[in-house]
């Protein structure tokens, strides 16, 4: 459960399609990429974790359902950011006017376009500086709102647009804000 960054840079510069074609013929692989243009080759879950982001994303697919105000993704899905990283968030989710403005060619290959949420649930093997960072990067790509929830720490950090992240310890409940109007994720089930 540990990433590997590659840098290929110095013999070729990867497209956008040859990324595309590489995690095609790699399906079994789940690559991102930097800003910078480096591959990360991501390791799979494990089955704590792996049981967690499904809980998580099925609570937000069970909303957006009721709602119909967007799209939610899993982490199985690989965003062009605006940076120019390709980006796989655990949970992600996209205002429906936003999507439907993507080109059916768009939606079908990796998104060009930053979600309006992401979250990310550390794996125990996680660094922590590393998805900060990325959270950071998201931000950078103007998501909105990001929560990065730690289960080690029992802490989640949560990123707005132009404020200061905001840091709480063993909450019990999170709150979509105006962003996921309505839409409350008990972790009661994420600490266990």
């Amino acid at each position: 459960m540990i990433a590997v960054t590659i840098n290929f840079n110095a013999i070729a510069q990867i497209t956008d399609d040859q990324f595309y074609q590489l995690c095609r013929e790699n399906p079994d692989v789940k690559f991102e990429r930097n800003a910078q243009g480096e591959i990360i080759v991501m390791s799979p879950t494990g089955g704590e974790t792996g049981n967690r982001n499904f809980e998580i994303a099925t609570d937000f697919g069970i909303w957006n359902r009721q709602t119909k105000l967007g799209v939610c993704f899993d982490s199985s899905t690989c965003f062009k950011l605006p940076s120019g990283a390709n980006r796989s968030p655990d949970v992600s989710w996209i205002e429906k006017s936003r999507w439907d403005a993507l080109t059916t060619e768009q939606k079908q290959k990796f998104p060009p376009i930053a979600p309006d949420f992401v979250l990310e649930l550390m794996s125990p093997t996680d660094s922590l500086k590393d998805t900060q960072d990325k959270m950071e990067e998201y931000m950078n790509n103007q998501v909105i709102l990001c929560w990065l929830i730690n289960r080690k720490t029992r802490r989640v950090e949560i990123y707005r647009q132009g404020q200061e992240k905001e840091i709480l310890a063993s909450p019990t409940e999170l709150s979509g804000e105006d962003v996921l109007p309505g839409f409350v994720l008990n972790l009661q089930a994420v600490w266990e």
